[in-house]
């Protein structure tokens, strides 16, 4: 009886590597499928384009007087930019920080002592607080009221009366001149 060496099966060789060949091919295309299905959902979480484009707001601040303030708008919200006199601003820095609900001094909140920029949003529930224009009421600190609930807000724009946790907040803002800003 003669022992015969069977020859080798090329055949099912290529048809593992056909197969495999086949689930790479497969599992590719579900990859990319996947992805056009998963884009959309993803993309709708980015910032609308009007956002984007109200990013950034340049102010000039020359025809601002002392004592004067103007509300600009920068993403959506009232930002409150106030030409601050001397008073205002001895007021503002001789306030014991100690006695402050959220404890910040006038200088960390602003660049050059003369200007003032705050979010004019109050921090309890999300009001515009009064106090821009001349003719409104100022709260008991001779900054802003925030009449919906009582906040009552310093010449530094910190909370010295009322429900409100925090002080208004201060936007990233810089100086492009003496008397142009840029927010944001």
């Amino acid at each position: 009886m003669s022992i015969e060496n069977p020859a080798p099966d090329h055949g099912a060789h290529e048809d593992e590597g056909r197969r495999d060949f086949l689930f790479l091919t497969a599992a590719a295309f579900g990859a990319v499928g996947a992805g056009s299905v998963a884009w959309p959902f993803i993309d709708q979480m980015n910032p609308a384009a009007d956002t984007v484009a109200l990013s950034t707001t340049e102010v000039d601040l020359t025809p601002i007087e002392a004592g004067q303030a103007i509300t600009v708008m920068w993403q959506g919200k009232p930002v409150f930019i106030r030409r601050r006199t001397p008073e205002e601003i001895n007021s503002a820095e001789t306030t014991d920080i100690s006695t402050l609900r959220d404890p910040q001094t006038d200088e960390s909140r602003v660049k050059k002592p003369e200007w003032l920029v705050l979010v004019g949003i109050c921090t309890h529930l999300g009001c515009v607080p009064q106090g821009q224009k001349s003719t409104d009421v100022k709260g008991e600190y001779g900054g802003w009221f925030c009449p919906c609930h009582g906040s009552h807000y310093d010449t530094s724009g910190r909370i010295r009366k009322g429900p409100a946790p925090k002080n208004l907040a201060v936007p990233k803002y810089e100086f492009l001149a003496d008397t142009k800003i840029l927010i944001g």
